[in-house]
């Protein structure tokens, strides 16, 4: 699989993707870039699929908030109580982008929360600012990972709060679990920044993808886990998912994956890779299975 979209100015862009599974479809949300009102601005596309494999696009969540009016992306995706949940981020206000939240019942159309953005962590740890949403039911809450910053917003680090599992996901539901961060950037390939968590619940515990580095420094993916959902220990000190080679589609970029159990029990890795240093972004998938305790790549 690799799929991208020719919108706008921007030729072969998709980034971030984020998968669900509705009435026998595949629903695939990502970031690329829409022109709403004679703007161009980063948002999310919507593609539909019967096999995980062959990707069509049909169209993209439209700009209707105070919050979203310099652009949305970086969506995280799962269905609850009959509905898929969407959460996303502002984009475009550096230290003040925080996450949104909507819902949907067909896939398409999507019911933006009144109280958006919903959630930003306190500032006296970070800079206050969250981007890059996964959630994940865990212990009787939804656990929300989140990217922010430090104060000099140099440094990029993963952060997480927790919702009851029965509430509206509002603005004020949310509790930040820890002040301060869950994974900060430690070994030389991860540079500068950890971003883009992707949680799984697997054997009662939180396995937490990540993007290690800035876009195209190279980033690539690295795993960690936790018991609690919070005190996390990574399980490699090299990336679990790498830049490819030289001339390869994902030679600049293995980054910002995406983790998706099937109702098969299948357990899918999507992320996103570049070959000329951002200019154009393309989406794939890997299968991953568990082997005492870690994650592999399955062939």
């Amino acid at each position: 699989m690799l799929f991208t979209e020719n919108n706008g100015s921007r030729t072969a862009y998709a980034k971030d993707p984020a998968v669900i599974r509705w009435k026998d479809r595949y629903y695939l949300y990502f970031s690329s870039y829409y022109k709403d009102d004679g703007r161009e601005r980063l948002g999310i596309g919507i593609a539909v699929s019967d096999d995980m494999e062959t990707w069509t696009s049909i169209g993209h969540i439209p700009y209707t908030q105070a919050c979203e009016r310099n652009g949305i992306g970086a969506p995280g995706a799962i269905v609850l109580g009959g509905r898929i949940h969407l959460f996303y981020q502002s984009y475009g206000n550096q230290a003040h982008d925080a996450i949104c939240h909507a819902v949907s019942t067909d896939g398409v159309h999507f019911e933006k929360d009144a109280t958006n953005p919903v959630f930003r962590p306190s500032d006296d740890w970070c800079v206050g600012r969250a981007i890059d949403a996964d959630v994940v039911p865990f212990a009787g809450r939804l656990l929300l990972y989140f990217a922010t910053r430090d104060h000099a917003m140099r440094v990029q680090k993963v952060g997480v709060a927790a919702a009851p599992l029965g509430s509206s996901f509002s603005r004020g539901a949310w509790r930040q679990l820890a002040a301060h961060p869950v994974l900060v950037p430690e070994f030389a390939w991860e540079g500068e920044c950890i971003e883009a968590p992707a949680a799984l619940e697997q054997d009662g515990k939180i396995y937490l993808f990540y993007g290690g580095a800035y876009n195209c420094s190279p980033q690539q993916i690295g795993v960690a886990v936790s018991e609690d959902g919070v005190c996390f220990r990574k399980l490699f000190d090299r990336p679990f998912i790498a830049a490819g080679t030289p001339g390869a589609w994902n030679s600049c970029e293995s980054g910002h994956p995406y983790v998706y159990r099937d109702e098969d029990g299948r357990v899918w890795l999507f992320y996103q890779g570049s070959a000329d240093m951002g200019k154009s972004w393309y989406l794939t998938r890997c299968r991953i299975g568990f082997r005492d305790g870690l994650p592999v790549v399955c062939s």
